[in-house]
């Protein structure tokens, strides 16, 4: 299982979800207002994503580009449950109706996310933390 992006990651992740591939320099010119980062630390911080399996690097003509790796509609349920449980104490699946107006899914993706948050407590009771 891949980890969770940050909250910059993630930023990277949707200029690549909605592009790909792109270099780094094109990633920077997508996040570099949002983010306030010099080129430097956009470098750094794909290089700690391919580190933690969340993009992958490519060579097309001659240039290092890069695609996600971490899947849109898994990554995006996994942080609809974790604001529901942390920031709004909701226990149980989340609504899809959390995504209306959602630039960044397709119809197909939000029917991909419903199935996903609706599995939430299915999967969570089966696997269990370890910890009982």
């Amino acid at each position: 299982m891949k980890p969770q992006p940050s909250a910059s990651e993630l930023a990277i992740l949707k200029a690549l979800w909605q592009q790909s591939p792109l270099s780094a320099r094109e990633i920077h010119q997508q996040i570099e207002e949002q983010l306030g980062w010099s080129y430097s630390s956009t470098r750094k911080t794909l290089d700690r994503m391919q580190d933690k399996g969340l993009l992958q690097a490519l060579e097309v003509h001659g240039l290092k580009v890069f695609e996600a790796k971490a899947d849109k509609v898994p990554t995006l349920a996994a942080y609809a449950r974790d604001f529901a449980e942390r920031v709004l104490e909701i226990k149980g699946p989340v609504p899809v109706s959390f995504f209306a107006g959602s630039e960044l899914l397709s119809k197909a993706e939000l029917m991909e996310l419903e199935a996903l948050l609706a599995q939430e407590g299915e999967g969570e009771t089966e696997q269990g933390d370890g910890d009982d």
